[in-house]
């Protein structure tokens, strides 16, 4: 598997040249370690199989390169197997449409079935598609299509290759495939709701080939660790890492979680100028922070940053959090080191990010609005499965978050009155 990545940037490039067939295996747009590891092992398998000897096979992660870093399981997963970032290749260094009307490209999707609207015209090079969610669309008789509502896209990617020719399921990619199942079916537990007897049987496979692979509980806790790890990560990444945004006239809100001690994050260095430099960049005029610090305990903490360089604005949406009765969130003011920046303990653990959002979309909609303002997903990447920002699994007795009204319409600020009374 290692010498086969490394080797892809050159094939990709010889075939262009020779004009010969490029077949792309390629994941979702959430490029999480399921989409990732489908990819890289899928290209491998054909790789060694096709009857097509002249096509490239080349796994492409659905991502720019620059949000590789946010996948942190992802990184150290593929770093841990001798796979180095910079033999992997991201979205924008190929150009999958200019091969499609060269009519060089044909496209593998993994962990996904249909292309998204920005890719449709991509839809006609499509050859196969392996996917654990239910199909979307019908395909030709001439594409494959495999679709399962398994745990992971890697129990479909091992059934496939445990068919194949001796040999073909090498040790690192066996790893690769084990650590994706167990953390996509949070270790094989019912209690989950995600696992299924296939996901079981791979995983018991794959140890029955390879005796030598690590213990299922270290894998999973390890993933775990290093999926909410952003020690290595710059304050824009930390911020992007889990990120959606609430928009209303021109009030634009960043709502980003953040996997630290909120303590930790306001010593960081420059943080400031990293909070200024952020919103700047995006046009937001504020950040609502959700800090949940990972640790392996059973004990959950929350707390909350508000950042914006406009006081009003700023103290609009502090007031809103604090007076919020649906439900309370219990704030408590702990120190700041910077003026523009408000934190709170928040004594209600039990209030996630799913109910935060609904109150501060009403909030930047002004009073009496519908609840129905405009939310942005931001791409990359995605909430994570397990998330403890959101509802899931993992949080058990961790549900959503909510805070109440925040400011008035921009008109009304400007004004100088005061930004209305609480719903």
């Amino acid at each position: 598997m290692e010498r086969f990545v490394e080797g892809r940037r050159g094939a990709l490039q010889e075939h262009i040249q020779r004009q010969q067939e490029i077949h792309v295996v390629m994941g979702n747009e959430a490029c999480d370690l399921d989409s990732t590891v489908s990819a890289l092992a899928l290209a491998y398998f054909l790789a060694q199989t096709s009857p097509a000897p002249k096509a490239a096979f080349i796994p492409v992660l659905n991502i720019p390169r620059a949000d590789f870093p946010l996948r942190t399981e992802t990184t150290f997963l593929l770093r841990e197997q001798g796979i180095p970032a910079a033999s992997l290749i991201f979205r924008d260094e190929i150009d999958l449409a200019g091969l499609r009307r060269a009519g060089l490209l044909a496209l593998t999707l993994v962990d996904h079935n249909v292309l998204p609207r920005t890719d449709a015209a991509l839809e006609d090079a499509v050859v196969e598609v392996l996917d654990h969610r239910p199909l979307e669309r019908a395909r030709g008789p001439a594409c494959p299509v495999t679709v399962a509502l398994v745990g992971s896209c890697a129990t479909l990617v091992t059934e496939r290759m445990a068919q194949g020719p001796p040999g073909v399921l090498d040790r690192t990619t066996a790893t690769l495939l084990h650590a994706t199942i167990l953390l996509d079916s949070i270790n094989l537990s019912p209690a989950a709701g995600k696992v299924t007897p296939r996901d079981v049987a791979c995983v018991s496979l794959l140890e029955e080939r390879f005796p030598d692979l690590p213990a299922r509980d270290t894998i999973f806790r390890t993933l775990q660790a290093t999926k909410f790890d952003v020690s290595g990560l710059t304050t824009e990444q930390m911020l992007r890492k889990d990120l959606k945004v609430l928009s209303s006239d021109e009030l634009v809100l960043a709502i980003s979680a953040i996997y630290v001690d909120l303590e930790t994050f306001l010593r960081r260095p420059g943080l400031r100028q990293d909070l200024a430099a952020f919103c700047q960049a995006q046009g937001y005029t504020g950040l609502v922070a959700m800090v949940v610090p990972y640790n392996e305990s059973k004990v959950l903490s929350r707390q909350l940053m508000v950042y914006s360089q406009h006081e009003t604005f700023r103290s609009a949406v502090c007031r809103a959090l604090e007076e919020a009765t649906a439900p309370a969130l219990h704030l408590q003011l702990i120190p700041s080191p910077c003026s523009c920046v408000t934190a709170y303990s928040q004594g209600n653990t039990l209030a996630s990010r799913k109910k935060v959002l609904p109150i501060l979309r009403a909030a930047l909609a002004g009073p009496g609005a519908a609840l129905g303002g405009a939310e942005e997903e931001v791409v990359p990447p995605p909430t994570p499965m397990n998330s403890l920002v959101e509802e899931c699994p993992l949080a058990q007795a961790v549900p959503p978050l909510c805070p109440q009204d925040v400011l008035e319409r921009v008109s009304r600020i400007a004004a100088g009155q005061p930004p209305g009374s609480p719903q």
